[in-house]
């Protein structure tokens, strides 16, 4: 795992119904509040669609530059912020690729979940900046994070 890897979080429940994350590096996580009302098979559809949105993202994203590349960013960033709670303990039902591992293990998962946004965030910073190589560098660190939790986490199809 990166040496950027954070195994202690926060959990904080705004007002708003907002589920915020704060993290060492200044890493704040918001959620969609409407994803705490979905059932288990619905979570586990969510999860599928934002993984298969996100992929798409990736293979798209070093062609990307100036605005484009930040929309790209920012969508990985909400994406990847709304999976910390798309996996909550009962929502291993259906059609899910999902190994009981991510529950015994969930700070471990989360933690990754965590990189995944730090480096979505360096990829916006870098797009923002017109660094074509640091966008690059946290493109592929995105790809990376997503490529560990497969490995560990899921189903080999």
């Amino acid at each position: 795992m990166p040496s950027n890897r954070l195994t202690a979080f926060a959990l904080t429940i705004v007002v708003a119904a907002v589920t915020t994350l704060s993290f060492a590096q200044d890493i704040t996580i918001t959620t969609d509040p409407a994803l705490a009302a979905l059932s288990p098979e619905e979570m586990v559809a969510k999860r599928q669609a934002i993984m298969k949105e996100d992929g798409g993202i990736l293979k798209g994203a070093g062609a990307l530059s100036g605005a484009e590349a930040v929309t790209a960013a920012d969508h990985l960033i909400a994406n990847l912020s709304n999976l910390t709670v798309l996996f909550p303990e009962g929502s291993a039902v259906g059609d899910t690729g999902a190994l009981p591992v991510i529950w015994e293990k969930n700070a471990d998962f989360q933690a990754i979940l965590v990189t995944a946004v730090t480096a979505a965030t360096a990829m916006k910073t870098a797009a923002t900046a017109g660094d074509a190589t640091a966008y690059a560098d946290a493109i592929k660190a995105v790809g990376a994070t997503c490529g560990q939790c497969h490995q560990t986490f899921r189903q080999k199809s």
